[in-house]
C-alpha cells in the first residue's frame, strides 16, 4: 500500500501534474504541422489542461485558508487539517480534531460521512 500524504499536498500535485500534461499535449502537436486542425485541437487541449490546473490552484488555495492549521505534536511545526482526520504535510504524522477518534489507528475512511 503506497503511503498517504495530507490531501492539500495531493490536490497540488494534481495541479502540478495537470500543467505538464498540458505541455506534453502542446507539444504533441509538433507532429501534426501539416494539419492545423489537428494542430488546433492539441494547443486548445493543452490550453484546457493548463486552464484546469489554475482553477483547481485557486480551489485548493482557498481552501487551504479555511483549513484548521495545528501544531504537529511530532516534528512541531504547524500543519493544515482537512476533514477529520489527515497528515502532516512534512512527517506524515497522522492528525485529527475528533476527540473520539484520538488513540485509533488512521484510517482514511473516517473522513467519509457513513463511516459511524
Amino acid at each position: 500500500m503506497k503511503p498517504y500524504k495530507s490531501k492539500i499536498n495531493k490536490i497540488r500535485s494534481f495541479a502540478l501534474a495537470l500543467i505538464f500534461i498540458g505541455f506534453i499535449v502542446m507539444y504533441g502537436a509538433i507532429f501534426f504541422k501539416d494539419n492545423q486542425w489537428l494542430v488546433l485541437i492539441f494547443m486548445s487541449l493543452g490550453l484546457l489542461c493548463i486552464l484546469g490546473s489554475t482553477a483547481v490552484y485557486g480551489w485548493i488555495g482557498l481552501l487551504s485558508t479555511r483549513a484548521v492549521q495545528v501544531e504537529c505534536p511530532n516534528c512541531h511545526k504547524h500543519t493544515k487539517v482537512l476533514g477529520r482526520v489527515d497528515m502532516c504535510m512534512y512527517c506524515n504524522e497522522p492528525l485529527t480534531l475528533d476527540p473520539t477518534l484520538e488513540g485509533k489507528d488512521f484510517d482514511q475512511s473516517y473522513n467519509q460521512k457513513q463511516h459511524n
